[in-house]
């Protein structure tokens, strides 16, 4: 009759691989993340319908962090983390980065330590009033 055909590689839209590969909590952040450009396949930029094949290059940005990782398995059905951690490969060259990156940010000192005083007191917002009050433009006229 027919010649048989070879069964037909599943077939994933790239918001839902990333939902299930677990980089984004839901599949509308996902989608959400592809539309403003957060995720390029093969360095191109892409849509959330767009099917993901094996070997597909990713790149991705989640929060201050980018990763660059390759498809090593497709999944519609998002499980559990260590399974989830089986569909991708980050590169090696993202993952030093992604480290680098903690590092400056651990060694980096805490933005509310740098204030030197908290709120004025009552004696300081008097002194500034006054101060305001001697520069403005209708005491010099």
């Amino acid at each position: 009759m027919g010649a048989a055909s070879a069964p037909a590689a599943p077939r994933v839209r790239l918001d839902k691989w990333l939902w299930a590969a677990r980089f984004f909590k839901t599949r509308a952040l996902s989608a959400e993340a592809i539309d403003k450009g957060r995720v390029m396949v093969n360095s191109a930029p892409a849509k959330p319908g767009r099917e993901v094949r094996l070997g597909d290059t990713l790149s991705l940005r989640t929060g201050p962090d980018e990763r660059v990782v390759e498809v090593l398995g497709l999944s519609d059905v998002r499980g559990p983390a260590p399974v989830a951690a089986t569909l991708y490969r980050e590169t090696a060259a993202s993952l030093a980065r992604r480290q680098a990156a903690a590092e400056a940010r651990r060694l980096a000192p805490e933005p509310a330590l740098t204030q030197a005083a908290g709120r004025p007191t009552k004696r300081d917002r008097r002194t500034l009033a006054g101060w305001n009050e001697r520069w403005s433009a209708s005491a010099d006229g």
